[in-house]
């Protein structure tokens, strides 16, 4: 069996897929509220941020890749309007379920579809923007994952992938004090669950960096790439155009 990472740990390449649906799972409920409490509601600036790099304008067509609750999937709907399209997808069910809810009491309708970014269900160059925000590090191939994204891309459509990525080192120390001793308790105390906000702050630690994740999308088709820093890093923006 080929090896791969959950978290800190090495597990089968097929079971990665399980155990990271066991954790959303977990926290499908409360992932709203533990994003508001771990990042002191900064979420919300780096999601604003994306849509404004979007640059999204009426009638276009966008993907929304683990989509979860749906804060992206209602931005970018609001800039593509009627005559646009926004398909809210995500590979876990009770996470797809909660951002549709969301959306449906707040009187949207998006078509939502449970779906597996290695294997997008879409025809070749169907999209305007594909978005995955804080996705992309839970995929076990995400080379293959990048390349079904820019497949799905119409020629010079944009991809957006906000992740965790490398903090300045002058606040590496502090920052993984936090991860690993502050953000556990938070899950234990909100969510009932310390382990999920553990596994949290471990597949942040694995996850490629930002010039590893840049020559990535570069791989993948997207011959021109932008990094934005967000944070002093904790998270990054990456911006690809395909070409």
């Amino acid at each position: 069996m080929t090896q791969t990472h959950f978290g800190f740990q090495q597990v089968d390449e097929n079971e990665k897929a399980g155990k990271v649906r066991g954790v959303f799972d977990s926290v499908a409920s409360k992932y709203d509220l533990m994003n508001d409490l771990m990042s002191a509601g900064l979420h919300r600036a780096w999601k604003a941020y994306t849509v404004q790099v979007a640059n999204l304008k009426p009638g276009e067509r966008v993907l929304d890749i683990a989509g979860g609750t749906g804060d992206l999937s209602r931005a970018f709907a609001r800039k593509v309007g009627d005559s646009g399209l926004v398909v809210h997808t995500d590979i876990n069910e009770a996470m797809l379920r909660q951002g549709r809810d969301r959306l449906l009491d707040e009187g949207l309708v998006l078509p939502t579809s449970l779906a597996d970014a290695e294997k997008l269900p879409f025809k070749s160059e169907s999209f305007d923007l594909v978005s995955v925000a804080f996705g992309l590090r839970n995929m076990t191939h995400k080379d293959q994952a990048l390349a079904e994204m820019c497949r799905v891309l119409k020629p010079g459509g944009r991809l957006l992938v906000l992740e965790f990525s490398r903090i300045a080192e002058p606040l590496k120390k502090p920052y993984d004090w936090y991860s690993f001793n502050i953000l556990p308790k938070l899950g234990s105390l909100f969510a009932g669950d310390a382990e999920s906000y553990k596994y949290l702050a471990e597949s942040i630690r694995m996850h490629p960096d930002q010039a590893t994740l840049k020559a990535m999308m570069k791989t993948a088709g997207f011959g021109h790439v932008d990094v934005h820093n967000l944070s002093a890093g904790i998270v990054a923006l990456h911006a690809g155009i395909k070409c």
